[in-house]
C-alpha cells in the first residue's frame, strides 16, 4: 500500500492545475471526482438509483446523466445533496481502496473534494489543502460552469470554509493564481512526500 496524500480545497480551488503539476513528476493521481464520474455512466447500478429518485428528467437524450441538472437541484436542495453523497460516497469508496491497493509507487495524490465533509481525513497518512481566496474561487466558477453569482455562491456555502478546511491541513499550498509559485509549492511537496514515503516503509 502506498503513502497516500489527501489533496482537498473548495470547490474551483485549482485542484485540478495542482495534481496535474503532481502528475508532471510521475506521481500516481486517484481522483474522487473521477471516479465518481465513471460509477454514474450509462447503464450502470448507480445511474438507475438517480433516475428512481430524480426522475428520467435527469438524463440527457442520450441516456447519459444531466450534470447541470443535477448540479442545479442539489445545490438548491440541502436534503437532496445529503442523499445523493450517502449514495454515491460508499460505491466510490469501494473503487478508491482497489486503486490504492493496485498501486506500486511511492506515493500516490489522492483528490478528495469532500474529504473533511465526509469525514476520509482519517484514512490518509498526510493531508494537503489548497487555499484559495473565496472571491476568486466564485469568479473561476461563473466563468467555467457558466453559473450567475448566487448559484456559485450556493456551491461554495455546501462545503467548509477554508478557514475550517486548514485546520486539518498538515501542509498548504497557496494558489494565487501563478503558475510558476504553484510549481515551486508542489516540487518541494513532491521531495517531501517522497522521504516521508521511503520513512514510512
Amino acid at each position: 500500500m502506498p503513502y497516500i496524500v489527501a489533496l482537498s480545497g473548495g470547490i474551483a480551488s485549482g485542484k485540478t492545475t495542482v495534481t496535474q503539476l503532481f502528475a508532471q513528476f510521475g506521481v500516481p493521481i486517484i481522483d474522487a471526482d473521477l471516479i465518481a464520474r465513471q460509477v454514474v455512466e450509462k447503464g450502470t447500478p448507480t445511474l438507475a438509483l438517480i433516475v428512481q429518485r430524480f426522475g428520467a428528467d435527469i438524463l440527457l437524450p442520450t441516456g447519459d446523466l444531466d450534470r447541470a441538472k443535477l448540479r442545479h437541484i442539489i445545490f438548491n436542495n440541502r436534503q437532496q445533496r445529503i442523499w445523493l453523497n450517502q449514495c454515491l460516497h460508499p460505491i466510490i469508496q469501494i473503487e478508491t481502496e482497489k486503486q490504492f491497493r493496485q498501486s506500486y509507487a511511492h506515493y500516490v495524490i489522492w483528490v478528495v473534494p469532500l474529504l473533511i465533509e465526509n469525514n476520509l481525513h482519517k484514512r490518509a497518512d498526510r493531508i494537503l489543502i489548497i487555499d484559495t481566496p473565496a472571491k476568486a474561487q466564485i469568479e473561476r466558477l461563473k466563468k467555467r460552469d457558466n453559473i450567475n453569482e448566487n448559484l456559485a455562491k450556493n456551491m461554495l456555502s455546501s462545503q467548509l470554509s477554508n478557514a475550517e478546511r486548514i485546520r486539518y491541513a498538515d501542509d498548504i499550498i497557496i494558489n494565487n493564481n501563478q503558475k510558476s509559485s504553484l510549481f515551486s509549492q508542489v516540487k518541494q511537496l513532491h521531495n517531501k512526500y517522497l522521504q516521508l514515503s521511503q520513512n514510512s516503509n
